[in-house]
């Protein structure tokens, strides 16, 4: 008897409506993230977070023993994984509504959502393609696709609450970490190690490093950064060719493509290599945040690579984090497209190691090993990145 009055309750709880509900009031609330009125209703069982929101905190009762914060982290994975899954369906707009309405990272074209549903709903107008070709001039896309998502949310969250165990439980709490950590302050919550005299006044919260293989050396190299400038007035970022260059300024093989020109310099002194500098389309103020693409090509196609490697010369890159669908959304990623004609025979990650140590192949069953999947590998270093260190991804090629 006992046992089918829990279970009638628990249904009761769960059922789509009232989870509903308790979405809506969650997507509603302008005073903080989601995981803040989360962790207070399991916090304090009496506030008025506590009774909008107990279809979803209720059921982690299973994780009695753990902090609230762990409960909380556990149900926001819930969350976000079940949003990944209705975007998968390939209904890109409720996926899209669903992340501004809970304000799951990245948001368009900015590194926070807005404090209001609408306001992040107007975000949404920024996307190419996904709310109509040209994008809507309203809100009301949006709305009307938010009312389907959520109500689709609300169906999966509910059978997901009523079937969860304990175990089931504890597999949505690193999701709902991992999430949790983009949206904070990415220096504060991971303190990197002081940067040198000279370092560039810029720290990274995201860069992608895509390259494009040709036999065995690199021909293309497309960075993609999401910077913070750590003081005023910067105007750019120092780059620099792969294989270094001291020719001719307007020669150098580096390339602006998104948010920046390429402004090209001699060095000071012969035989120094050009200095190549992505300048910013307005000056950041400290604390400001960028984001901008440059590509590089290798010329010199006949010399063999033995890894892609990325120098912090500036205050850091923040630890890694992925979306439930794989995507890097902080941190560093390095990822590499092989010539189907050339495919190495090992490929490891490697962090902070002399160039002697970056060439030893790890052992079988090392986690720095990476597979090669149809010539494609990648690697995102979730510990983060301090300045004045190397971190990337090596190779060894098979004997002639």
């Amino acid at each position: 008897m006992t046992i089918r009055m829990d279970r009638e309750r628990v249904n009761e709880v769960s059922s789509p409506s009232v989870i509903e509900l308790a979405l809506r009031w969650l997507a509603t609330c302008k005073d903080g993230e989601p995981l803040r009125f989360l962790r207070y209703a399991i916090e304090e069982p009496a506030s008025k977070s506590a009774a909008a929101l107990r279809p979803l905190v209720a059921p982690t009762a299973l994780l009695s023993a753990e902090a609230a914060e762990t409960r909380a982290f556990a149900v926001w994975g819930l969350i976000v994984d079940e949003i990944g899954k209705l975007g998968s369906a390939g209904d890109s707009r409720r996926r899209n509504t669903l992340m501004a309405a809970f304000r799951v990272p990245p948001a368009p074209g900015e590194t926070a959502w807005k404090a209001t549903l609408d306001d992040r709903f107007k975000q949404l107008m920024r996307l190419q393609g996904v709310f109509g070709d040209p994008p809507p001039s309203t809100t009301t896309p949006m709305h009307k696709a938010w009312r389907r998502a959520v109500c689709g949310l609300a169906a999966c969250l509910a059978e997901k609450l009523v079937s969860l165990d304990e175990q089931g439980w504890r597999s949505y709490i690193d999701i709902g970490r991992a999430v949790a950590a983009v949206t904070s302050d990415r220096r504060t919550s991971w303190q990197a190690r002081a940067a040198s005299k000279g370092a560039q006044p810029v720290f990274v919260e995201r860069m992608i490093v895509t390259v494009v293989m040709h036999r065995r050396t690199v021909r293309r190299r497309i960075t993609e950064r999401d910077i913070i400038a750590c003081e005023d007035g910067v105007d750019g970022y120092d780059v620099h060719a792969l294989t270094g260059w001291t020719h001719e300024p307007e020669q150098i093989p580096m390339t602006a493509l998104w948010a920046c020109r390429l402004v090209a310099s001699p060095g000071a002194h012969p035989g120094d290599p050009v200095r190549a500098r992505l300048r910013f389309r307005r000056t950041l103020r400290r604390d400001e945040r960028y984001a901008f693409v440059s590509e590089a090509l290798d010329g010199e196609l006949d010399e063999e690579r033995c890894w892609v490697n990325v120098d912090v010369d500036h205050h850091g890159i923040a630890p890694g984090v992925c979306a439930p669908d794989g995507k890097p959304v902080a941190g560093l990623t390095v990822q590499i497209t092989f010539d189907e004609k050339d495919l190495p025979e090992g490929c490891w990650w490697y962090a902070e190691q002399t160039e002697y140590e970056r060439r030893c192949r790890p052992p079988d069953g090392d986690p720095h090993l990476l597979a090669v999947e149809d010539g494609f590998v990648r690697h995102t270093f979730i510990d983060g990145c301090h300045p004045r260190e190397c971190y990337g991804i090596a190779f060894r090629w098979k004997s002639p």
